[in-house]
Order: C-alpha cells, then structure tokens, then sequence
C-alpha cells in the first residue's frame, strides 16, 4: 500500500507530520510519499528506524491557504501540496491521499481533479465524533451547506458504508439530525429527507437532537453543512466550557484540589473518551479515490490513528460498497 502525505498547512508544521507518518511505518508495512520541502522532511527522516526504500518525496514548498478562496486556489496553484497529492493519486500506484491543509481546498480539489463516483451528486465532509459509545459519523460537517433531500440521503448511504468498513458498526444506525425525534418534526427538508431514509437499505432509526451527538445511540447522523456544523461547534464549545470549569474547580481550593487527585484516573478516562486524537482524520466521501482530512491542529498521535483509519478504509475497499450502493439504484 503506498500513500501520499501532505506536510503543508498544518497548524503545527511538517515535523508532527512526518514524525507522525514515522510512527505508523514502525508498525505498519505500508510505503509513503511525503508531498513538501524535501530538505528539511529528509532531516528527520534520516534519524529514523524505518527502511528509507519505503519513503518518497514530492518536493514543494507551495501550499493553500485557509484565507484563499478554494476553487480558484486549486486552479491557479498547480504546484501547490494539495493538488499535486491529489494529482498522484490519481495514478494507480497511489491507494491514499491524507491532509491537514485547507478543508475547502480539499473539498474542491477533490471535486475537481480525483471526481465523483458515478450517481452522487456531493462529495460529504466526515466527521468522526467522539462518544461516550465510541465514534459515530456525522456527514456533512460544514461543506454542503445547502442540500436538497436526494443529497442527503446519499449523505446516509455513504456513511452508512464508512461505519460498517471501518466502524465495524455491523448494522450501524441511521438518524436524520433534527429539532425533534418524532416523525413529522422540521422543515420541509427534513420532512421530505425522512420519507426517502425509511426507504433505504439502512438502518434508519428516525430523527435525533443535537444534544444526544455525545451519547453514541446512534451511528451516522445525517445533516445539511449548515446544521451539522453548528451542531458540531456548539457541542465542542459546551464540552470545552464544562472541562475547563471543571478543571477551575478542582484548582481553587487546597480542599478540590485534594479530590481532584483521587478522580484524577476517571479524569483522565473522560479526557480520552472524547479526544478526536485518538480517530485522527475521516475521509471525503463519494470520490473516486481515498482523500483523508486530518484535523489542522493534529499532533503526532493524530496522524499516526489518521493513518491507520485510512488503512482500514483502504483495506475493506469502502469505496466499492459505496458504488455497490448507487449501482443497485440505476
């Protein structure tokens, strides 16, 4: 398996990047091609344990901003990270493409340049959420902000495929995101999208609320961009104010302190559950070809388990049950 590495526009540099991918190859027999400043990635590759025969390189130093407008950005920066990956990929040594760089930038390149799969009108942005009944899948997370029925329930055919492949959600849930769990419940969009999800081959288990994202009941949560990235934002605002009230209670008094030492374990458990670290990127669905996003504030660990999911992906061939989807429609 040979991948192609982005080490441009993350957050915190190439180094977490490559030292990252290093860590995988350790354990896994799979070959890369770092896309970036050859020079400077070879520097920390020549202190590594990894067999050199198995690393590449793709030499720029020109990547996409997150301020530049995406399709006009894929087109005028050819030699830029993202394209040029996404340009590799499309020839048959190359099984995966995974980025920290410019979500749009991706989106659009993917769009453009690695295509659609036949009969899927939008590629979906993924989002792995962190539950308390380990990760569901919610699509769109902020790409498609606005989507008429059809699409979103392509949006439900598709991550239902990524929770079985690489999940392991043996019948993973479906749920339409919603202002209301019972039938009848929204807007026009979701009333008409519920009537098309009851018709197929998922498991469709109804509508859901945003505040139950983080128990885990269900496993693919299907949304408009607009409503699945509010959701998303105000769940991972709510979360970040109650830890770090939290944290300010336990250090305020010799007394809270003294306990926060004997829950420190169960803390810590807490802090792990819901650490997006430990899924690392999830992929843009209904394109041709594996294209993974990786959070832009990605340590080591992150691209390290970002790696390992698109393996997964790889490896079970989710594509294909996609295409198997769509095909059995027409």
């Amino acid at each position: 398996m040979k991948l192609l590495i982005d080490t441009l526009g993350a957050d915190k540099g190439y180094e977490v990047i490559v030292r990252g991918t290093l860590n995988n190859m350790l354990k896994n027999e799979i070959e890369v091609v770092f896309i970036g400043e050859e020079e400077k990635i070879k520097k920390i590759v020549e202190n590594t344990q990894v067999d050199k025969n198995r690393i590449g390189y793709i030499n720029t130093s020109e990547y996409i901003e997150n301020t530049e407008e995406p399709t006009l950005a894929i087109r005028r920066k050819k030699e830029a990270s993202i394209p040029l990956g996404l340009r590799n990929l499309n020839e048959d040594e190359f099984d995966g493409f995974l980025s920290c760089g410019s979500t749009g930038a991706l989106l659009a390149g993917a769009t453009l340049i690695t295509k659609r799969l036949p009969n899927i009108s939008r590629a979906a942005l993924t989002v792995v959420i962190p539950t308390l009944k380990g990760a569901s899948v919610l699509l769109d997370g902020g790409a498609n902000m606005d989507c008429p029925p059809d699409m979103l329930r392509q949006f439900a055919l598709m991550g239902s495929a990524y929770a079985k492949g690489v999940l392991e959600k043996n019948n993973p849930k479906v749920a339409l995101l919603n202002v209301g769990t019972e039938e009848g419940k929204g807007d026009a969009l979701r009333k008409e999208t519920f009537k098309l999800l009851k018709e197929c081959p998922i498991n469709f288990v109804g509508n859901m609320e945003a505040r139950d994202l983080l128990y885990g009941e269900q496993d693919v949560i299907v949304a408009d961009g607009f409503s699945g990235n509010v959701a998303l934002k105000a769940t991972e605002g709510a979360a970040m104010v109650i830890l770090n009230s939290l944290k300010d209670g336990i250090l305020s008094s010799l007394k809270s302190k003294i306990g926060g030492l004997l829950i420190k374990d169960s803390l810590k458990n807490l802090k792990n559950t819901f650490d997006y670290k430990e899924y690392g990127a999830a992929p843009l669905l209904g394109v041709k070809k594996p294209v993974f996003k990786a959070h832009g504030s990605s340590d080591e660990r992150a691209i390290e388990a970002g790696i390992n999911k698109m393996v997964k992906f790889i490896d079970n061939d989710v594509i294909s049950d996609i295409k198997k989807y769509f095909e059995e429609e027409n």
